[in-house]
């Protein structure tokens, strides 16, 4: 009875070693070299997608795939070169009858996730002066130490993002913090989510036509600012330095600050 019972128990670890292995893989790895201006942007859907300065010149990508139920091999990473830099994408199987599911740049392409709870997390290293984007739909996504503009969207999930270009950032369920180690930005931000607040800090000056906006919340600025519009603890439009700049901020539940860099 012992021995029948040894046998079952290993058996048993024989088939959660495989569930294991079959349930994380850490099988795509890309690497490239881009020039300041380009722009490294990672599509997914469920994971977080973290990003950081790259130490060299070179931009590298690894994905890591993780599954409870579905088969993470059936999600398949494709990097799609272009005049503009790569879009590195998650691709889920497609639904029968529905549209293929493609990585396309920008908001091009499709992808659909019905009955398959594989999660994709994304690493990044992105080189100096080079444009950041990233998008999920379940997951968070931050950039740390950055040099380039940075944009981030995602549903559920915050995010972070510090870097000495412009940020902008769109969420539903989360907050989102960024810090831009110059306030000289050279183009409009907007940062909006619903529920979670958002914190922006600026090193320097900034110059900026601010539009703030929270239903739940309150509004603060360390810059002086001079009203333009109407003006309440939940709603303000006016300006901040020389203006200049497009400065949106919206969120539902969720307070609104503006600080300098200490």
């Amino acid at each position: 009875m012992q021995t029948i019972n040894r046998a079952i128990a290993i058996a048993g670890l024989a088939v959660l070693t495989v569930a294991a292995h079959a349930a994380a893989q850490t099988d795509f790895h890309w690497s490239g070299q881009l020039s300041p201006g380009q722009t490294i942007e990672i599509k997914g859907v469920n994971g977080d997608v973290h990003a950081t300065s790259a130490s060299s010149g070179g931009a590298e990508v690894t994905a890591t795939k993780t599954a409870r139920r579905s088969d993470p091999g059936a999600v398949r990473i494709e990097a799609v070169p272009h005049a503009g830099g790569v879009t590195i994408c998650a691709i889920y199987p497609s639904e029968e009858g529905r549209p293929l599911n493609t990585c396309e740049p920008g908001s091009g392409g499709r992808s659909s996730t019905r009955d398959n709870d594989t999660s994709v997390s994304f690493v990044v290293h992105v080189p100096a002066g080079v444009r950041f984007v990233g998008r999920t739909v379940n997951g968070g996504i931050d950039g740390e130490s950055l040099t380039g503009d940075a944009e981030a969207r995602t549903v559920n999930g915050s995010v972070r993002l510090s870097t000495t270009g412009t940020v902008t950032a769109n969420t539903v369920n989360g907050s989102i913090t960024a810090t831009m180690g110059r306030a000289d930005w050279t183009s409009g931000a907007s940062f909006k989510t619903v529920n979670g607040g958002i914190t922006l800090t600026f090193g320097g000056d900034l110059n900026a036509e601010v539009t703030a906006e929270t239903l739940n919340g309150s509004i603060t600025s360390e810059f002086p600012l001079t009203v333009s519009g109407g003006f309440t603890p939940r709603k303000l439009q006016g300006t901040i330095g020389a203006g200049g700049r497009a400065l949106a901020l919206s969120t539902v539940n969720g307070s609104i600050k503006l600080l300098r860099t200490r």
